[in-house]
């Protein structure tokens, strides 16, 4: 069914109500999409369409000429493709994938890493869950990590390469990046990439700075960058200015979400104020009434999950569902999964080319060797503990603040036991050493920190830490 509002309205629907007006018991059956104006398509199947989906094909995995592959279907049955890199500008991509645990991740990484060896792109990923998110990856990547040491040492090979590229392109009188000529294209995916940008990493600040610096001159010399994360939101991420240009320019997956996500994918500008995204169940089985006067229900199988089933906000369908292939053995295997590895298909994975490997520096040359790399990581939790220490203490006994704001402005709630009003927080921030502000910027501050639902507030101009 097409619908449409009168001109000068906006549509806009309640699910659970149109589905109580159709008579549909199942909300997983109906899929609306509108054009963010006064029309809308409503589509009723009787089934959900994405119950079932298959495993890629070889011809689903390769670059097409834009240089796409296919991730999945849409409802309608539809390819959902997804940009590796941009031949009509010469970019590398920068790229997001967000979902709650249990949202199929995972999987969605594995199936993106065997594409890129399948298309020779040079894989450096850092798999921060000790490498427990995507074994079948080692091998399989031109650099597997799996601590947080190793991938700062990864991000800084990483920004030394897209700048010697830019040096050597500028003397060659190149203006873009042209794929295998004479160099190849270079991801680097930091997954479970929470752990490493959240407050309270050692690492934090680092690594922002590098995946900004990266997500910035890496594009136009054939480094991109991705950050894969279970957030809950983008402060858990290096804050949002970090990843503001990857979320409006990027390529961005929406898995399985949190509600605060949503609220902040649409604050942020990536989606419109009025989008509407229909939730994504963990489970396709419908809800029941089910009273205690009826007999007893045997034991059910449980529901076909929802693993795999996103929105890929930077396509040209943003609120349309699909769902990524079947990737992997359906029952948990007890070691490496060989349909898994079966993707990656035969042979070396793709190498950094000879002209880099200099800038890549002592940290590419060990990362297959367990004892050297493992010497580079020490000296960096050295070196990072000695900076930490080397920041003299104030008169308080804490350390120099964070020159962002909002982080100035968090510590000093966290100092307070109650409640505290902005000409409090003013005079907090004002005593912590850093750069003098006004009443008017920290209170713009913790308007937005209330926004990321970081601060909420208590009574009438009074605002606490949650």
């Amino acid at each position: 069914m097409t619908l449409e509002v009168p001109q000068g309205q906006v549509i806009s629907y309640d699910l659970r109500k149109l589905c109580s007006a159709l008579g549909v018991d199942d909300p997983t059956r109906v899929v609306v999409e509108t054009d963010d104006s006064r029309r809308a398509l409503v589509t009723i199947y009787p089934a959900n369409p994405l119950a079932v989906m298959p495993p890629p094909s070889p011809d689903d995995m390769l670059m097409d000429r834009h240089g796409r592959i296919v991730v999945g279907r849409y409802h309608n049955g539809r390819p959902a493709r997804r940009r590796l890199f941009d031949p009509s500008t010469g970019s590398a991509q920068r790229a997001l994938v967000f979902g709650t645990t249990g949202a199929g991740k995972s999987r969605v990484v594995q199936y993106v890493l065997a594409c890129e060896k399948r298309n020779r792109i040079v894989s450096w990923f850092a798999d921060l869950k000790g490498g427990q998110s995507a074994p079948e990856a080692a091998g399989q990547v031109d650099w597997h990590a799996t601590t947080q040491e190793e991938a700062i040492l990864m991000l800084r090979a990483a920004v030394a390469i897209a700048e010697e590229r830019q040096r050597r392109y500028k003397a060659l009188g190149r203006n873009a990046f042209l794929i295998g000529q004479p160099d190849p294209l270079i991801s680097v995916r930091i997954d479970e990439a929470n752990r490493l940008l959240e407050r309270g990493s050692p690492y934090r600040e680092e690594a922002t700075r590098l995946i900004k610096e990266l997500g910035r001159t890496g594009r136009s010399v054939g480094v991109g960058v991705e950050l894969d994360a279970q957030a809950s939101h983008l402060e858990e991420l290096g804050g949002s200015d970090t990843l503001r240009a990857m979320l409006k320019e990027g390529e961005v997956t929406l898995l399985r979400w949190s509600s605060s996500m949503m609220r902040q994918l649409v604050g942020d500008g990536l989606l419109p104020a009025d989008a509407q995204l229909m939730p994504i169940p963990k489970t396709l089985r419908p809800h029941t009434l089910v009273s205690q006067f009826d007999p007893a229900a045997e034991d059910e199988d449980d529901a076909p999950g929802t693993q795999g089933t996103a929105y890929l906000l930077s396509g040209p369908h943003p609120t349309s569902m699909m769902r990524h292939f079947r990737i992997g053995s359906i029952a948990p295997t007890p070691g490496l999964d060989p349909e898994i590895l079966a993707l990656y298909g035969p042979g070396e994975p793709a190498r950094l080319e000879d002209a880099s490997r200099d800038a890549a520096g002592a940290a590419y040359a060990a990362r297959n060797d367990p004892a050297a790399m493992e010497k580079l990581c020490a000296e960096l939790r050295d070196e990072t503990e000695k900076e930490a220490k080397a920041v003299p203490p104030l008169a308080n006994g804490k350390r120099k603040p964070s020159s962002r704001l909002e982080d100035r402005v968090l510590a000093a709630l966290a100092a307070f036991e109650g409640p505290s009003t902005a000409d409090e927080v003013l005079a907090a921030v004002s005593e912590d050493g850093g750069k003098a502000v006004r009443l008017g910027s920290v209170r713009n501050a913790l308007g937005a920190l209330a926004d990321q639902e970081l601060v909420v507030r208590e009574g009438h101009g009074l605002y606490a830490l949650p």
